[in-house]
């Protein structure tokens, strides 16, 4: 699976489940780098660093693509956490 692949895939979840959106959209906000209006491309995404070493410490690769439900599952628990 590719990252965009990735994106479509939880996008098109969370357009069937509303709060699984605000979970997604939640988790999204806590990645992204601080000052992201300060640097192009002046969008709030993580940092490559930030993603690889995610990737790294949950897959043991930094190049790992994490499979729609871990994502899905993780959003679900951040939303748990509130």
């Amino acid at each position: 699976m590719s990252w965009p692949r990735l994106v479509l895939a939880v996008a098109s979840r969370a357009l069937v489940s509303p709060p699984l959106a605000i979970d997604l959209l939640r988790v999204a906000w806590r990645f992204r780098v601080r000052r992201w209006w300060a640097r192009p491309p002046f969008l709030p995404v993580p940092s490559r660093d930030y993603v690889r070493w995610r990737m790294h410490t949950a897959y043991g690769d930094e190049g790992a693509i994490p499979p729609a439900e871990d994502v899905i599952r993780y959003a679900r628990w951040v939303g748990r956490q509130r």
